[in-house]
């Protein structure tokens, strides 16, 4: 027998028996209430100055060789590598990196324009009839502008007399005796409330200054042979890699670096 099979469905007391309330629509519902007010107010200034002065000889001569057998059979692979490298590098000369900087910043204004609050003013002109319009609301009763009465103190009275009007009464479900609960303000507010308030003024100077100097003489010769066999029966691999280098690097100089720096700063 099947699971479907057992399944019994509900009774017409059972269904009445349910109890259930129609949710609130999605667009009224607030999870997040988020409020950020953020008045910031920044005043940056970062002069740099830079010298850089160099004197550079660079030999990089490089040599290589490779030999492979991969899955070869009586075979043989041979790598050889000869260099004879002979450098001379000189150098007669002076770097010099002067960096010169003189700053004058400004930063102590620190009125923020709020703008203009003054409200402004109306443009009609008083209307006739003074005397009656003041008579007409110290009684309590008269007519607007537009023609409509405004009711008067006895009509008012009339109106607080009235008692005011009983909240429904819940609804029962038939045959059961159960009051259906009242689910309209269960979703009301917000879940998360932020209130969020920044005022933040900064002032900022950053001046800088930098000065780099430098003699360089670079020689990377470079000699490499590489033989392989891989999976090779019989096989033979030879590498020889020689290499002969002279070098000569001679300098003759100075390498002078300076930085002045004069600010003045106000904040």
């Amino acid at each position: 027998m099947s699971e479907d099979a057992e399944l019994v469905p509900l009774s017409d007391e059972e269904l009445k028996a349910q109890v259930g309330s129609v949710l609130p629509d999605k667009e009224v519902v607030s999870i997040l209430d988020l409020n950020v007010d953020l008045a910031l107010a920044i005043d940056a200034a970062a002069p740099i100055e830079l010298a850089v002065a160099a004197n550079a000889n660079v030999a990089a001569p490089i040599d290589a060789a490779v030999g492979a057998n991969i899955l070869s059979s009586g075979s043989e692979a041979q790598a050889l590598a000869d260099q004879g490298v002979l450098i001379t590098q000189g150098i007669d000369a002076d770097a010099s990196a002067h960096a010169v900087q003189v700053s004058g910043i400004d930063q102590s204004n620190d009125v923020v324009d709020a703008g203009s609050s003054t409200p402004v003013a109306s443009g009609g002109t008083p209307t006739s009839g003074g005397s009656s319009a003041a008579s007409d609301v110290a009684s309590g009763a008269g007519t607007t502008a537009g023609g409509t009465e405004t009711p008067s103190e006895e009509s008012a009275e009339t109106t607080s007399a009235e008692p005011a009007a009983e909240p429904a009464a819940a609804a029962v479900v038939p045959d059961t005796g159960l009051e259906t609960p009242d689910t309209s303000q269960l979703l009301d507010g917000s879940l998360l409330a932020v209130n969020v308030n920044v005022d933040a003024d900064v002032d900022l100077a950053a001046p800088i200054a930098g000065a780099v100097a430098a003699n360089a003489n670079v020689a990377a010769p470079i000699d490499a042979a590489v033989a392989a066999n891989v999976g090779a029966v019989d096989s033979q691999a030879v590498a020889i890699a020689q290499q002969d280098a002279i070098i000569n690097q001679d300098i003759t100089g100075s390498a002078e670096a300076s930085a002045e720096q004069t600010s003045e700063i106000e904040q």
